[in-house]
């Protein structure tokens, strides 16, 4: 079978290449903001696919903690320590801020979790978890700082024992981790004036250092063959609190942080589709044209129009494969630029695969129906 591919590329390769290296990076941006939204994601529910929990237990009226502001004393635990159903119940205290790494500052999110309890930090790749009560931390990997650092923290210095892969906040900043008690410490004790006040106002016993600090959420895990479902309806009816499952705090987590942002990426996605596809179409619709008089010699032969119209697609695949393996070498190198994660996966790389063939098909349309309308008598004419 006569190849206008292979004739192509072996008569005019230039101008060949020339649009598959073009496409190639089209989709190289393709298969970057795949990746850029799934790292998205994976951003947004880090922390609450790791924290243990099955129910989280915020304010009432709000969609906290990682969505919103939340805001609850630190000793409502205990009332929901002996709710129906729950096997396990722990504080936490998420808050943002600026930390100084040498010459830089760094935007982290500190989180502050009880020792034991859920919240803990997961995936530590490296060092050990927090051991002392006080001034120790574990970090993401992300925010540059090594073991045995010093992150300063508001006052005090906390020392680096364990680093943490993919921990992030929502808007993928890295996470540090220190006990609840250091956390709240930061957050409510910002100077010398507040611990005067604070110390004047209550005393120094374990129940008032509870009740008078407060946290973003409590984390409550269920037991075994109770209805998740039914045990948060049940905490919000009785403990007038917002109580959100797993699922819904995905779904407010991707509805309310990530919704807009991909929004922006499909309609950027739409964007670079239809300029590929023009790209291929223009390529392929001139060196259909210029090969006219060969096409009418093809009929007068006996090649009918299904043979035809398979010579131009595997030109406008062959375009598709060089412009893929060229876009997928050039996302690979060029991810570790990018400052946000990006995931990359088999299905991405199958879907933007799939989505250069299927456009280079469309593209080559308009040329096919050109071809076609060829009369045999063309190939004797002037």
């Amino acid at each position: 079978m006569i190849s206008l591919a292979i004739r192509d590329i072996r008569y005019s390769w230039w101008r060949y290449s020339l649009t598959g290296t073009i496409l190639g990076l089209l989709i190289a941006a393709t298969i970057t903001l795949f990746g850029i939204y799934r790292g998205m994601v994976a951003d947004a529910t880090s922390l609450p696919a790791t924290s243990g929990a099955d129910i989280w237990v915020v304010q009432e009226n709000t969609v906290g903690p990682y969505a919103d502001s939340s805001s609850l004393y630190a000793d409502e635990y205990r009332g929901l320590a002996g709710f129906p159903g729950v096997a396990e119940v722990a504080n936490v205290l998420y808050f943002s801020l600026q930390v100084e790494r040498g010459t830089d500052d760094v935007r982290v999110m500190v989180a502050g979790y009880q020792d034991g309890k859920l919240g803990q930090p997961a995936n530590i790749i490296t060092g050990r978890p927090i051991v002392q009560s006080k001034y120790e931390a574990v970090a993401d990997v992300k925010s540059g700082f090594k073991l045995g650092d010093k992150i300063k923290i508001r006052r005090n210095d906390y020392t680096v024992v364990g680093l943490t892969e993919r921990m992030v906040s929502t808007a993928g900043d890295p996470v540090v981790f220190i006990r609840l008690k250091d956390a709240q410490e930061v957050q409510f004790k910002k100077d010398n004036t507040s611990i005067y006040n604070d110390r004047k106002r209550q005393s120094t016993t374990e129940d008032n250092e509870s009740s008078k600090y407060k946290t973003n959420a409590i984390l409550v895990r269920v037991a075994p063959g109770w209805d998740i479902k039914q045990v948060a309806a049940n905490i919000k009816q009785w403990k007038h609190f917002e109580a959100y499952t797993y699922p819904e705090m995905e779904h407010l987590l991707l509805s309310k942080i990530i919704e807009k942002a991909a929004t922006q990426i499909g309609f950027f996605l739409i964007i670079l589709e239809i300029v590929s596809a023009a790209i291929v179409a223009l390529l392929i619709y001139t060196m259909t044209m210029s090969k006219l008089k060969e096409i009418a010699v093809l009929k007068l032969i006996g090649a009918n129009n299904g043979l035809i119209t398979l010579m131009i697609l595997q030109e406008a695949w062959g375009i598709g494969m060089i412009g893929y393996t060229i876009g997928f070498i050039v996302s690979v190198l060029w991810v570790p630029i990018f400052p946000r994660y990006i995931a990359y996966s088999t299905d991405i790389r199958l879907i933007s695969f799939a989505l250069t063939m299927g456009i280079c098909s469309l593209a080559s349309i308009i040329s096919i129906r050109a071809a076609i309308k060829v009369e045999p008598a063309a190939a004797i004419g002037g």
